[in-house]
């Protein structure tokens, strides 16, 4: 019978060695990017965090925990909120309030609210910024999309987007001129009264849906002249009975005095 030849001992050893080799030159090449990834996220941060000292802690700490009767602790409320809140101009607040309001000027630049996140996203995990294949329009269905709104959004901001009025001095914003990354973001952040549709409850594809939908009610304008504010009959109804009603009064008394 023919015998089975055993390895040598140094076989072993040269194939480790020649492991060990590939690994060490692989690991070489990759670990420069990584170690330079890191200085611009701990720079990021870093900036991040004396910008939310100079302009955010007063409400909110300059841990970002929150101040009682001030601001709320920023803790897992991720980058998307801040970018939210910041990019669209509702903070830094002014001053305490029931709401922040939304047609205040932005007030910092997009890096300085990137860094911001940054740091934000340090006090616990959050809500990311959107990829842009979620927040552009035009690569949703409007059709679904309005469903989903009237079904999810429309009691709060109108069935055209043009916003409502809520409880106790709150209101629901106009949600036409608004861009795509910022509406995303607040459907998964739900910012003051609005309530966090994840993606649990809608899929990414579902909020571009709804992106797309209001996208395509701004590009349809109003074919049939003042909306009056876009609320339906109600408005429509007043202004009937206030204007076509009274010009109707003032032209029969004008006929009647005229004939008298």
């Amino acid at each position: 019978m023919p015998t089975l030849s055993r390895r040598h001992p140094a076989a072993i050893a040269l194939l480790i060695m020649l492991g060990l080799f590939v690994t060490g030159t692989a690991y070489a090449a990759v670990a420069p990017q990584q170690a330079e990834a890191t200085v611009t996220s701990s720079d990021s941060v870093a900036n991040g965090k004396k910008l939310f000292v100079a302009n955010c802690a007063t409400c909110h700490g300059a841990n970002g925990l929150g101040i009682k009767d001030a601001g709320p602790s920023l803790a897992g409320v991720g980058a998307a909120s801040v970018d939210f809140q910041m990019g669209t101009g509702r903070m830094p607040m002014a001053a305490p309030g029931v709401q922040a309001p939304s047609d205040i000027k932005v007030k910092f630049t997009d890096e300085e609210i990137s860094d911001i996140a940054a740091y934000v996203s340090t006090l616990g995990a959050g809500p990311s910024v959107p990829d842009a294949e979620y927040t552009d329009g035009s690569k949703g269905d409007p059709g679904k999309g309005g469903q989903i709104f009237r079904v999810n959004c429309a009691m709060c901001h109108n069935s055209a987007g043009a916003g409502g009025a809520l409880t106790r001095g709150k209101d629901a914003p106009k949600v036409s001129d608004v861009s795509g990354k910022h509406i995303y973001e607040a459907m998964v952040t739900g910012p003051q009264s609005m309530p966090v549709f994840n993606d649990k409850n809608l899929t990414p594809e579902d909020k571009r849906d709804v992106i797309a939908y209001i996208e395509a009610q701004q590009e349809a304008g109003n074919p049939g002249g003042n909306p009056l504010g876009s609320l339906g009959p109600v408005p429509e109804g007043l202004f009937a009975w206030t204007i076509g009603l009274g010009l109707l009064v003032g032209f029969a008394v004008w006929l009647g005095q005229k004939s008298a």
